[in-house]
């Protein structure tokens, strides 16, 4: 067994290196599809923290009457937590919402003023509700609607940065659904050129395949070495795939001026997640990439092992 495996791994690398250029054309051409490949698991990866990072942001506040008992806020606070779409309820009394706003203007001189000459606290206690998802928020603000709450609740606010992530979660679906359209089109294209180049090799080989069938050699020892030239542009294009999405991850974050772009789109987690994953992403990069030559040189030979 051991060797017939080596023959078959002979006789493929050596057809490999017969068609230099079609197999470096091959190698190429498989390589782009993994790059839009592993740049998609990395986008994807890097956006759903982005997203992730801004619906921490989006929250309702819920302002009460200044006459509304405490025992009622703590009690819708508690209806409010039950709710299957709030993830988080935090209660901010007058008293602590006045000091936090001292603190935030204690260097305006005007607004301090102002609050000294008051008799009277004129901050609300409030009520900040964060959903599970940003969808949800529309639920909780016809919950909070209802006429045995508005009794107490003098205002429900939206920020509207919840109009912001829905906007971006649509274009981040939109990208990641044109990046898995481009991959796979690369995909088809690398397999395209892989099967051409094993075509081309059974074409040179035609007279010792015929000479192999002859004396009675199993189509799996022909096909074989065309099997494995498939694997090799596979290998090769993941190691080359993964060194250059390195390369260029590193460059990135090397300049001063493309590293402060990429925290403008949000991309500052990729250096981390690339690196700390590495071994991880070079694994999902042989399987497709053999995949890709594996197959598509299976399909070519057998479809000459038919005729």
């Amino acid at each position: 067994m051991f060797t017939v495996i080596s023959r078959l791994v002979h006789y493929g690398l050596k057809d490999f290196w017969r068609h230099g250029w079609l197999s470096v054309t091959t190698v190429i051409i498989m390589t782009l599809a993994l790059l839009v490949s592993i740049g998609l698991i990395i986008f994807n990866v890097v956006t759903k923290q982005t997203v992730a990072s801004i619906q921490d942001k989006i929250d309702i506040s819920v302002y009460f009457k200044n006459n509304a008992p405490e025992d009622e806020i703590f009690s819708i606070k508690k209806s409010l937590e039950n709710l299957s779409e709030v993830k988080t309820v935090q209660y901010l009394s007058s008293d602590e919402a006045l000091e936090i706003f001292k603190e935030n203007h204690k260097n305006d001189p005007t607004i301090t003023q102002a609050l000294g000459e008051l008799n009277e606290n004129p901050l609300q206690a409030s009520l900040n509700i964060k959903a599970n998802h940003p969808e949800q928020y529309a639920s909780i603000a016809q919950y909070l609607s209802s006429p045995n709450l508005n009794t107490f609740i003098d205002e429900v606010s939206y920020q509207e940065n919840h109009v912001v992530i829905e906007r971006l979660t649509a274009m981040i679906n939109g990208l990641n659904q044109a990046g898995l359209f481009l991959t796979i089109v690369m995909a088809l294209v690398a397999g395209l050129v892989a099967f051409n180049t094993v075509r081309l090799a059974i074409y040179s080989n035609r007279e010792e395949i015929g000479v192999m069938r002859v004396v009675g050699a199993s189509n799996s020892f022909v096909r074989g070495p065309f099997v494995l030239q498939g694997i090799f542009a596979g290998v090769l294009a993941a190691i080359a795939s993964v060194l250059i999405s390195a390369i260029l991850i590193m460059i990135g974050f090397a300049l001063p001026s493309l590293k402060f772009s990429l925290s403008l789109l949000g991309l500052t987690g990729t250096y981390q997640f690339f690196f700390s994953n590495i071994f991880v992403l070079f694994g999902y990069q042989m399987l497709f990439g053999t995949l890709i030559g594996g197959f598509s040189s299976f399909i070519a030979v057998r479809r000459y092992l038919k005729n």
